[in-house]
């Protein structure tokens, strides 16, 4: 009797351990709809597919989505928490605009197709953080046993999806899928709390429980048997290029790829931006000095040194509210927490601590990072005796995957162009490290 207690217990567990490894897949509403342009609240369906349970339950074209859920659609924030949110095969509200009146529907719907690759072995499985949150992993891995040499992928601090479904497209999925299609090896991708099928908000998820997250999908990838264990290399892009040092330190990885990086403080950081926009915009050397000093100089300093909401610096600086960039309590969609501790994370130490191969892209129409960050790195690997490394400035190149003719055709999110080598160069310096 005993021994059965204990196998039954022994199945239980191992059954309950799975069953809570299940994430439930996010919902697709088959229709085109605008996000919401932070003017005017609302999401406007612009398409709807035929036959999709949006257009059977009565919603229509031109139809303004103000609520789901009881959450309102006040800005993009809201809408990125909601889509991401809504859970399908399960009942959604949702409210309308229509002209003069309110309508509300509550529709079930259809779950959004998972990504599929003809050429690889696709799985979606789940990691839980430190933090007690279920992230989705998606795994990407060549036909066959292998091992295979693998890419951990760090994405940057956006709460957009890593995940290449079907009608997504951008230069920066288009890495995403050559990673995946074109390397040969495993690719292993984790989406942040709230984003895609994960558990959570990313709106309202701090930088600390976002590196919880990358660290128990690198505990996962780790557990594989189709991975060659010393043959992993780290490629971070944006945010993720600066974090990409300290997650191959803590787990000892092959190899570094930092693709559009910094190497100062946020601080620093977020003055040299506000610059470089002020020059963008045309504004003189003047106004430049004059803005600096008097607006975003004191505004970073009370929110990332003293670490105080723009909410309630605005509130205490009325004249701040006409050159402010963010909202009351976000930057960039994260919340002032997350660069609270970003600013507290000492990115250089990381990279001082670095041995493993090294291999730094930035693009000479990124206005988002400097040359000067990517410069300062190298300097300092050499300086510490590192043994392997090389910065590439890709001509053209911008902060998002994207060839443009200067700065403020990025700027001004024009549609730029596509080679082939932006993907390609990322593999073939992987396949450098490994080999």
């Amino acid at each position: 009797m005993k021994k059965i207690g204990v196998l039954v217990l022994v199945f239980f567990s191992i059954t309950t351990q799975c069953l809570s490894q299940t994430l439930k897949r996010r919902a697709s509403f088959e229709a085109k709809i605008s996000w919401p342009d932070n003017k005017t609240p609302g999401a406007k369906v612009e398409e709807i597919d035929e036959g999709s349970p949006l257009l059977n339950a009565g919603f229509k074209v031109g139809d303004v989505i103000i609520n789901v859920d009881h959450r309102p659609v006040l800005n993009s924030e809201d809408w990125s928490a909601i889509i991401y949110g809504i859970r399908s095969d399960q009942k959604t509200y949702i409210v309308v605009k229509r002209g003069v009146d309110k309508i509300s529907h509550e529709v079930v719907l259809n779950p959004l197709p998972k990504e599929q690759h003809d050429v690889l072995d696709t799985f979606y499985e789940s990691v839980t953080s430190e933090y007690g949150i279920r992230q989705r992993v998606i795994i990407t891995k060549p036909k066959g046993k292998g091992p295979f040499p693998a890419i951990f992928l760090i994405q940057g601090l956006s709460c957009s999806t890593i995940e290449k479904y079907s009608g997504r497209s951008n230069n920066w999925v288009r890495l995403i899928k050559d990673l995946a299609e074109k390397s040969n090896m495993v690719l292993v991708r984790v989406e942040k709390p709230g984003v895609g099928d994960s558990e959570g908000d990313c709106g309202k998820t701090d930088f600390q429980t976002e590196i919880s997250g990358y660290e128990a999908a690198m505990q996962l990838l780790k557990s594989k048997t189709y991975i060659q264990q010393d043959k992993v290399i780290v490629y971070g892009n944006s945010m993720g290029s600066a974090l990409a040092p300290y997650i191959a330190n803590q787990f000892n990885a092959a190899g570094v790829i930092s693709d559009g990086t910094f190497f100062k403080s946020w601080y620093e950081h977020m003055l040299e931006i506000e610059r470089r926009i002020l020059g963008i915009e045309g504004k003189s050397q003047k106004e430049i000095y004059d803005l600096m000093n008097t607006v975003y100089i004191p505004i970073y300093y009370k929110m990332l040194i003293e670490k105080r909401s723009y909410h309630d610096i605005l509130e205490e600086n009325p004249l701040f509210k006409k050159y402010h960039r963010h909202g009351p309590f976000h930057m960039y969609g994260r919340p002032v927490e997350y660069y609270h501790q970003v600013q507290d994370f000492n990115f250089a130490f990381e990279w001082q601590k670095i041995k493993v191969p090294v291999r730094i892209r930035w693009g000479t129409n990124d206005w988002i990072m400097t040359e000067n960050d990517n410069d300062m790195i190298i300097a300092l690997l050499e300086k510490s005796n590192h043994k392997d490394h090389q910065l590439y400035k890709y001509p053209k190149l911008d902060h998002w995957s994207t060839i443009h003719p200067d700065y403020g055709s990025s700027f001004n999110f024009k549609p730029g162009k596509w080679e082939d080598k932006i993907s390609q160069q990322i593999i073939d310096w992987a396949w450098e490290m490994v080999k």
